[in-house]
């Protein structure tokens, strides 16, 4: 069992294969120009697969996949289906824009992805492609259908920003609740990446949008989720994820490992260990040794509580996956 410097036990392994990505969202890389760092700086999947296993045989039993865009790595089937068959009953999952879904869901679903988080932060083709800077809803729409089609467990992710698609949250929820998927808000976490001037917002601030048709009541916080979830009267739920309550990171169970090898213990810190010597040596022990040294330095919170006013992560959440 992997434990922190603050006792909380750590089974969460969120992994990023690619820092690139097709979309230029503003709360995300909008000005990011495509320039990427060489595919030879990349842990090879072998490399990413070592370590992985030693993070399982210590005690992670959920693995996400991230990005960038995940779905531009060559092979992620492949990956997928490495990791699924090195232990059963994995909770593996996938964080994706869906906007090359349609044509790998089937296969990621074969290769034992059970799970999988879609961003849409718009129903609207125009204000989808203001918000990612590229005209891109129909084909995040087919690859969503495409993901339930097969029969992969879909959440979706949005994030309300303030002029852009706050006028949307109801519609939003509705067409998540239609099909069958939970929906969560995500506060806009202030980077210094994004879109000058980008406001998002506030919880409060959602739960008065999603008020104004539907009555809701709070519910128990699912186990080490970051989401805040809410139910309707007809039992239909959805979350909020608020990072800068003082509760966010109380029971943090995850650390992030990024395609170079950079494991990081805090999304908001840029405090990290490389394991790529380690891995790429074959040398088991040194990767577990490193995991261990960064969970100890683990922080006991982010810089986005209450307390810390006006913070901005330096973090570029397009390297890490969020």
């Amino acid at each position: 069992m992997l434990v922190d410097g603050h006792g909380r036990k750590v089974n969460y392994l969120r992994v990023s294969v690619t820092e690139r990505c097709n979309f230029r969202c503003q709360y995300c890389m909008p000005e990011k120009p495509f320039s990427w760092v060489p595919k030879e700086n990349l842990l090879s999947f072998e490399d990413l697969f070592l370590f992985i296993k030693v993070a399982i045989d210590e005690g992670v039993d959920k693995i996400r996949i991230t990005g960038g865009e995940p779905l531009l790595r060559k092979d992620l089937a492949k990956f997928i289906k490495m990791i699924h068959e090195y232990k059963s009953g994995l909770d593996l999952a996938l964080t994706t824009n869906a906007f090359l879904l349609k044509e790998c869901a089937a296969d990621l679903k074969d290769a034992g992805l059970a799970r999988i988080n879609i961003s849409l932060d718009s129903l609207k083709p125009e204000i989808a492609a203001k918000v990612a800077q590229k005209d891109v809803l129909k084909k995040v729409m087919q690859g969503i259908d495409a993901a339930l089609h097969v029969g992969l467990k879909v959440k979706i992710n949005t994030v309300p920003l303030k002029g852009i698609n706050d006028g949307e949250l109801i519609d939003l929820l509705e067409f998540a609740k239609n099909k069958g998927m939970q929906i969560r808000f995500i506060e806009y976490m202030e980077n210094t990446h994004a879109k000058q001037l980008l406001l998002g917002l506030k919880s409060h601030e959602i739960k008065d949008n999603i008020a104004q048709k539907y009555a809701f009541q709070e519910v128990a916080r699912e186990s080490n989720s970051p989401a805040q979830m809410y139910e309707l009267a007809d039992g239909y739920r959805f979350g909020i994820i608020d990072p800068h309550k003082h509760d966010f990171c109380e029971d943090c169970n995850r650390i992030r490992l990024t395609a170079e090898g950079m494991l990081i213990p805090c999304l908001y810190f840029d405090e990290a260990m490389s394991i790529k010597d380690a891995v790429q040596k074959g040398d088991v022990q040194g990767a577990s040794a490193i995991l261990k040294e960064v969970l100890q330095n683990k922080p006991e919170k982010n810089r986005w509580s209450n307390d810390a006013q006006n913070e901005t992560s330096q973090r570029a959440f397009y390297q890490t996956g969020g």
